[in-house]
């Protein structure tokens, strides 16, 4: 068989298939019915937490003398001059290593990290500080 005969023998297979898988006969399209909008819910783009303290979760413990000092400590750094009250402390165990607060761009370690959540109050604003396994806090802003 020529190499020509043998061309035009794969392209009529070829479009015998084609034709084979081209469905059924063709219908008449639906109607198009809009449904009726649905309301927007009025939120600020990207905001992900509420303005007060999120409910903590994990069991309640004391906090202990060194983490306390060195929230005081922080503080201090940041120049807030009142003095912290206790709102919470929650043992909890963080996905990762960014203790629920991830920052953008910063890779994490991946495994689960015992540690506390210690939430303050000074002069009415709220400061959430979360510990890892050692005493050095991480304030939570976001």
């Amino acid at each position: 068989m020529s190499p020509r005969r043998m061309a035009f023998g794969a392209v009529a297979v070829l479009l015998v298939a084609l034709t084979a898988c081209s469905g059924g006969p063709v219908t008449e399209p639906t109607p198009f019915s809009p449904t009726p909008a649905q309301p927007t819910p009025t939120r600020t783009p990207f905001e992900t937490t509420p303005r007060s303290p999120i409910a903590p979760t994990g069991e309640p413990v004391a906090v202990p003398p060194a983490r306390w000092d060195a929230i005081v400590a922080d503080l201090a750094e940041r120049g807030v001059t009142g003095t912290p009250e206790l709102v919470s402390a929650h043992a909890v165990t963080w996905n990762n290593g960014a203790l629920g607060c991830p920052s953008p761009g910063v890779s994490y370690t991946q495994a689960l990290v015992d540690g506390m959540r210690i939430v303050v109050e000074v002069d009415g604003t709220i400061y959430d500080y979360r510990f890892g396994t050692t005493n050095t806090p991480k304030l939570c802003t976001r």
